[in-house]
């Protein structure tokens, strides 16, 4: 696993980790049971406080995406796909917000936007 932290983002580094530790959990580059690096060795890594990497960890864990064992590190949590969904569905709300954002600025109306879905729907992308 692979992390590229940026200080210039403008997105706070604990979430740049946890972000990047979501993606490769939602893509199977990390799998059920995979052991994470410990906290004091991504730290290291990234050249980043240990307390930052924590944070990352403890978000992750109270999202249920890891789980921690003391004394034996940090593991990959078995997939809830309930939670997946809603982690994608935020996501596409995010996006379509966008959208009506956008639509409202250059006076584009509802049913523009859902033919252009529909017609997206429809291609079957």
């Amino acid at each position: 696993m692979n992390i590229i932290i940026s200080n210039n983002s403008g997105i706070p580094i604990f979430e740049q980790i946890e972000n990047a530790i979501k993606q490769a959990i939602f893509s199977n580059e990390l799998k059920e049971e995979d052991m994470l690096p410990s906290v004091r060795s991504l730290a290291n890594d990234l050249k980043i406080s240990f307390l930052t990497v924590k944070r990352a960890y403890d978000e992750l864990e109270q999202a249920g995406f890891i789980k921690t064992i003391p004394g034996k590190g940090s593991y990959v949590a078995p997939k809830n796909m309930d939670l997946i969904k809603e982690e994608k569905l935020k996501e596409i709300q995010d996006y379509i917000e966008k959208i009506y954002n956008i639509s409202k600025m250059v006076n584009i109306s509802e049913e523009e936007i859902k033919e252009l879905f529909k017609i997206i729907f429809e291609e079957d992308y």
